[in-house]
């Protein structure tokens, strides 16, 4: 049997490193079913358009036009169950005027902020984090859920409504056995782990050794920036820019700046706030080529096999016939 930490390293390689080692036939193969999948989530654009409702929520993403109808897709199936919120999107410099109106029509007008707006100041160009920094600001006010458009809610979510009721924060499980615990935890000798090794299995095992202004003791989940809740209030900026100094100044600006940083930074928020809700694994998945769903009420299905069994096609498909 292979370690947690085993896993989860295998995992983030295989995000990182499998669309380079795609063979021409497998990039060819890949290609169709994202048309494929494209086009089965165009049809989203014949359901019925949703009514938002400033109530204190707002449901949060970044998109651009590639991902337009797979994100109303994913928007649209969780606010019929979540049954409440209002949207803002942060465009990724690609979204046309006539996707800004086809949101408008669809998701009643969300507020859209520019990515070459975001102020980062000591935190790292690209890699989401002008999304989590966007996110801090939107949650001074109003309790923010990050809801990646690669997500189809297929079921009743009342964990995540019940954390939204409490002001607690949430967040989507990197692994099945991921656990609320202490940093000290992961900590480890930085010589121990290679220096070619994915940014965040580098920054866990020096976590114990990161302040960045957070109440002691530290603590961290391995938790997963796709599908996760903000309480309104709480951490901000200055903990982000903090904490990325602190990091860069242990493994150096170039490795604190590759994909992933951004999560562990979202993690780091969602831990120090009081005990997080971890939502069940059964019911809030990432999908790792499972041959089914189960009884799972969402599914993240991430890039590295996003595409595998016709699992998302066959949730796109649901998730919009069951939206009228």
């Amino acid at each position: 049997m292979q370690s947690v930490e085993s896993r989860i390293c295998l995992c983030l390689t295989r995000f990182c490193y499998a669309a380079a080692m795609e063979s021409l036939p497998q990039r060819a193969l890949r290609r169709y079913r994202e048309w494929q999948l494209g086009r089965a989530a165009r049809a989203v654009l014949d359901t019925p358009p949703l009514r938002a409702v400033d109530d204190g929520l707002v449901i949060f993403s970044m998109i651009g036009t590639r991902v337009l109808y797979p994100y109303l897709v994913s928007a649209k199936s969780f606010h019929v169950q979540l049954g409440r919120g209002r949207f803002a999107v942060l465009d990724d410099g690609t979204l046309t005027a006539e996707d800004k109106a086809v949101l408008a029509h669809h998701l009643d007008s969300p507020q859209i902020f520019s990515i070459a707006d975001v102020d980062l100041g000591d935190c790292p160009k690209g890699g989401c984090w002008e999304r989590l920094l966007t996110l801090l600001q939107l949650r001074t006010s109003d309790y923010v859920i990050q809801l990646d458009s690669d997500t189809v809610t297929l079921g009743p979510v009342p964990e995540v409504a019940a954390a939204i009721e409490a002001g607690r924060n949430f967040t989507l499980k990197g692994d099945a056995t991921s656990q609320w615990q202490q940093a000290r935890v992961f900590g480890r000798d930085l010589a121990d782990v290679p220096e070619d090794a994915h940014v965040q299995a580098r920054i866990e095992a020096a976590m114990d050794r990161i302040d960045a202004g957070l109440s002691q003791p530290v603590h961290y989940v391995r938790g997963c920036a796709g599908f996760a809740g903000f309480a309104a209030g709480g951490l901000g900026r200055a903990v982000a820019d903090m904490f990325s100094r602190e990091a860069k100044a242990l493994l150096g600006p170039a490795k604190w700046a590759e994909w992933g940083s951004e999560q562990v930074m979202s993690n780091v928020i969602v831990s120090n706030e009081g005990e997080p809700l971890l939502l069940p694994y059964d019911r809030y998945m990432n999908y790792w080529r499972e041959p089914d769903l189960g009884q799972a009420s969402l599914v993240h299905f991430l890039g590295t096999c996003r595409y595998d069994r016709g699992m998302y096609l066959k949730a796109t498909r649901q998730a919009i016939a069951a939206l009228g």
